[in-house]
């Protein structure tokens, strides 16, 4: 689907402001940013939002748009011919998906208007090979773009610039890397995105966010811009990384685009969806490194929300009804997280402690937590949200109430799971607690970086740096390796594997070598500062 970003200004923690006409660095060469700073902060504030992926080749259950890419003259002719013949979305009902999105947590949706195939799901002047072309004959986006607004839901457009029907008609070979166009091809290419652009931004209202998904990608942003100036251009000007979070939090806006399964797109056969509880994880990541994120699903062809997904999106409205505080209008704390307790807070004092570790924990069990980061004042506070810790059903006199310590090791927290949301008493996903009135124990984290690698003779060298090490000094340093899967794959990775500890020089530098067997790992640096764990960036090592 898109392009994988390449967060080179993401190989650190702490802060990082967002700056007017900042250039962003990633594989679509975006040159500026003119989104205006109330819209950026809107998606700071904003949890999640929906990606819905459809394209005509839904009927065929494959990969979207990508399988024209190299294809036979006999695929890609009765692609364009045939696929729009029998295209006939009837069960698409937008009303339910916003809906079940807005339960889910959801701010905003983002829809494929056009993939990189070049199907439109409007009524185009443009080309024939559009929606109304086909049996379901109605402008769908029409339909969308009025569901999501009645669900009080912002409205989102995907567009892809690339379009491989534009390079058929034009018979020049469909490739992800269209570098010698004439210069008459080039101006009706733009001028062609451009006029899409423009019956984008005219005919359906007030649109509030667009991602834009490929190159020629400058005359789509220089148009939305000057006919919607509010709207929030995410990929094309903000950070977008794809199908994983970063490994360190950040200050400037980001959201990152991640699939159910392993699919944008319906994949009828042979996908392997992620659990709930891996996509509630997967959100409670990204708001506690201070970003968003955009969760794709992929209707059937007949338009109908395959039941895996709208299932998956209802344990995630159970979650997020109970936790809501916890998403909504947050920011990071001063590190993202302690062993697996992540954090999010909302204005200066109020923490939210959120224990990922809950599978296992037991209604009416007492757990007890030590954080290292965080430590009480007179005026703190503690509960855990969704519950009233005065009440368990069936057990009336046992002791559910919330309580906390203050201790020489740390800020020690006493809580009982004590709310029953499913009949077997099993509720998996996480737990949060808040804690109110709250002080940071330091002000500024370590900012660390994950440096390159050597390879020599099969013995890598790893490296990183304390960027801040001026005025943090933290005691000791190691790095964290597993295997690297792929980027799909790493969601489904194992645990990490930990270097022995190192000193960290006077220039804040500190490295390690390791002899490892041949293939690809994932590795980031790691410092201690206060006895808190910092980590940086994930970085891929190729072992030949």
């Amino acid at each position: 689907m898109i392009y994988r970003i390449l967060l080179v200004c993401l190989f650190f923690t702490g802060t990082v402001s967002a700056q007017r006409n900042d250039v962003v660095e990633d594989e679509t060469s975006s040159s500026y940013n003119l989104n205006k700073p109330e819209r950026e902060e809107w998606l700071r504030n904003t949890g999640a939002g929906l990606f819905i992926h459809f394209n005509v080749d839904a009927q065929l259950g494959v990969v979207i748009s990508h399988s024209l890419v190299g294809a036979s003259d006999d695929y890609t002719e009765r692609y364009f011919s045939e696929l729009p013949k029998t295209f006939d979305p009837s069960l698409f009902n937008p009303k339910d998906i916003a809906e079940l999105a807005k339960l889910a947590g959801m701010k905003y949706i983002v829809f494929t208007t056009k993939h990189h195939a070049g199907f439109c799901f409007w009524d185009t002047k443009t080309t024939d090979f559009k929606i109304t072309n086909t049996p379901y004959k109605k402008d769908l986006l029409k339909e969308f773009v009025k569901a999501t607004r009645e669900a009080g839901l912002d409205v989102g457009f995907y567009f892809s610039p690339e379009d491989f029907n534009f390079l058929y008609k034009h018979k020049i070979p469909i490739s992800r890397n269209i570098n010698n166009l004439d210069e008459a091809t080039k101006k009706e290419y733009a001028a062609y995105n451009r006029k899409q652009t423009e019956e984008l931004m005219q005919n359906y209202g007030k649109i509030d966010v667009l991602f834009i998904d490929g190159d020629p990608k400058e005359a789509v942003k220089e148009t939305a811009w000057k006919m919607q100036p509010d709207i929030l251009i995410t990929r094309g000007a903000i950070l977008t990384p794809e199908q994983t979070l970063p490994g360190a939090k950040i200050t400037q806006p980001w959201l990152s685009p991640i699939t159910m399964g392993t699919a944008w797109q319906y994949q009828p056969t042979n996908e392997r969806y992620k659990s709930g509880s891996q996509l509630i994880a997967l959100l409670i990541e990204a708001r506690s490194k201070g970003g968003s994120l955009l969760l794709n699903v992929g209707p059937k062809a007949n338009g109908a929300l395959p039941n895996e997904q709208e299932d998956r999106l209802r344990e995630m409205g159970g979650w997020y009804f109970i936790n809501h505080e916890a998403m909504d209008s947050v920011r990071s704390w001063v590190v993202s997280k302690e062993q697996n307790i992540y954090f999010t807070q909302k204005a200066p004092g109020t923490l939210f402690a959120i224990v990922m570790d809950a599978n296992n924990w037991k209604e009416g069990e007492r757990k007890t937590f030590l954080l290292k980061s965080a430590k009480a004042t007179a005026n703190t506070k503690i509960s855990v949200l969704g519950q009233n810790s005065q009440i368990i059903e069936y057990k009336p006199d046992l002791d559910v109430s919330s309580r906390f310590k203050q201790t020489v090791n740390g800020l020690e927290l006493s809580v009982v799971k004590a709310q029953r949301i499913y009949d077997d008493h099993r509720w998996p996903n996480p737990v949060v607690i808040k804690l109110e009135n709250v002080v940071p124990v330091f002000t500024e984290a370590a900012m660390v970086q994950s440096g390159d690698d050597k390879v020599v003779a099969g013995v890598a060298t790893l490296n990183g740096k304390v960027l801040n090490h001026t005025k943090i000094k933290p005691e000791r340093a190691r790095f964290y390796y597993r295997p690297y899967l792929g980027q799909v794959e790493t969601l489904y990775a194992g645990a990490w594997k930990m270097s022995p500890w190192v000193n960290i020089k006077p220039d804040g530098t500190f490295s390690i070598t390791l002899k490892l067997p041949k293939g690809a790992y994932e590795y980031k640096a790691v410092v201690e500062q206060q006895n808190v764990i910092i980590e940086g960036e994930n970085k891929v090592l190729n072992l030949p």
